[in-house]
């Protein structure tokens, strides 16, 4: 069986909440909280070696601040069923939960943010 080519994404994070600084400084974390299905069945798709171009939205100015690596394939994102959690979710339930997680390990920062136009002119990241 052929070996699947690792795949590239876009992981995006308020540096204010999250920052590839913080990325750096752990090594490792876990991409929790996510609510929106479509990033979901994403998250779902990733493999440990996939890279990740890390973005900072709500910056001034936004753009992608550096590259990360999934080093943990999805598995259920615990958040969902603690109460105490601003993630929690009373519609997810142990035995099938709706919301999943990776995690993504720091692997270079950029000198300075890198704009979405500039990612989208760019040939060599098409499709």
């Amino acid at each position: 069986m052929p070996k699947r080519a690792t795949k590239h994404w876009l992981m995006k994070s308020e540096p204010d909440v999250y920052s590839i600084d913080d990325l750096e400084r752990d090594g490792r974390e876990s991409w929790e909280g996510v609510r929106n299905y479509q990033a979901r069945n994403f998250m779902r798709e990733m493999v440990e070696g996939d890279l990740v171009i890390f973005y900072h939205s709500n910056a001034k100015p936004p753009g992608a601040a550096g590259v990360g690596r999934i080093c943990r394939k999805a598995y259920p994102d615990e958040t969902q069923f603690n109460k105490n959690s601003k993630y929690y979710d009373p519609k997810s339930k142990k035995e099938a939960p709706r919301w999943s997680l990776v995690d993504v390990e720091f692997v270079e920062k950029f000198g300075g943010p890198v704009s979405l136009q500039a990612l989208k002119d760019d040939p060599a990241l098409e499709g």
